[in-house]
């Protein structure tokens, strides 16, 4: 039964429901959108990429299904939403204050660093952003949705593939070159980054003919020694050394040219 009221996210991929087993266990679901083999390719990926993952940070599968009409992914229930959502709609029962942030942005780079070069082999998340880190019931976060993750044999350094990603958190190199490496995933954490210290989107609308890109920006107000205008009142309490080292380590992810 798939009710619009259990909905708990949609996406390019598909529709995300939330279910029982009859365990009692709260699941997730993901049932593609439409069938066709590019939707399937995209759910059997997601199965075999995730079924090498075992990392505390990263959403588990629990189980597919993937011979009825439309393919299932079943999914542990995390049940406090995406990242973005505590960023940029904060609730009254969770406040974002510095060390939660710090905590989180800790704990997504040590999934990444995981996926990078402790999986068994390396792989490449490709759409790294704060919409695809949910927080569990402890406010712990868990790296999801690996439909466009690629496992890289351990002697290639690079993929080429057609660019896909979400604007405001692609790697220009990857946009410029076609070719992904680790240090694409790591440009867009260092825009998570960012989102986390100044509590701004990637890309804001300042009118109705402008944008404004969050990247730019920052390195812009970096560069002037202007950094503590643009940080979110919850970040300027924390400790201005940590504060700091936070924002050199954004400014070294977003670094061009995949140094």
């Amino acid at each position: 039964h798939y009710n619009d009221n259990r909905i708990l996210g949609q996406g390019g991929q598909g529709t995300v429901y939330k279910g029982m087993l009859q365990d009692g266990r709260i699941v997730a679901v993901k049932k593609a959108t439409m069938v066709d083999e590019g939707q399937v390719e995209q759910f059997i990926n997601e199965v075999v990429i995730l079924s090498q993952i075992n990392h505390r940070n990263v959403v588990k599968l629990l189980g597919c299904c993937l011979e009825t009409e439309v393919p299932l992914l079943v999914y542990e229930f995390i049940s406090n939403g995406t990242l973005f959502y505590h960023i940029h709609d904060p609730t009254e029962e969770f406040v974002m204050s510095w060390d939660n942030r710090l905590r989180i942005a800790t704990e997504v780079a040590g999934a990444l660093a995981y996926l990078h070069s402790a999986a068994s082999i390396p792989i490449y998340h490709r759409d790294v952003k704060s919409t695809n880190i949910l927080l569990d019931d402890k406010h712990r976060s868990k790296v999801s949705d690996f439909g466009t993750a690629r496992s890289v044999s351990i002697d290639k350094t690079h993929l080429t593939t057609i660019v896909q990603g979400t604007l405001g958190y692609l790697d220009p190199e990857y946009f410029q070159t076609s070719q992904f490496t680790d240090k694409s995933d790591v440009y867009s954490f260092g825009v998570v980054l960012v989102e986390l210290l100044t509590g701004e989107k990637p890309i804001s609308l300042i009118n109705s003919q402008e944008r404004r890109n969050l990247v730019t920006h920052f390195i812009q107000l970096t560069k002037e020694n202007r950094i503590f205008e643009i940080l979110d009142d919850q970040v300027v309490e924390g400790r201005k050394e940590e504060i700091e080292a936070v924002v050199n380590i954004a400014k070294r992810c977003l670094n061009f040219n995949g140094k």
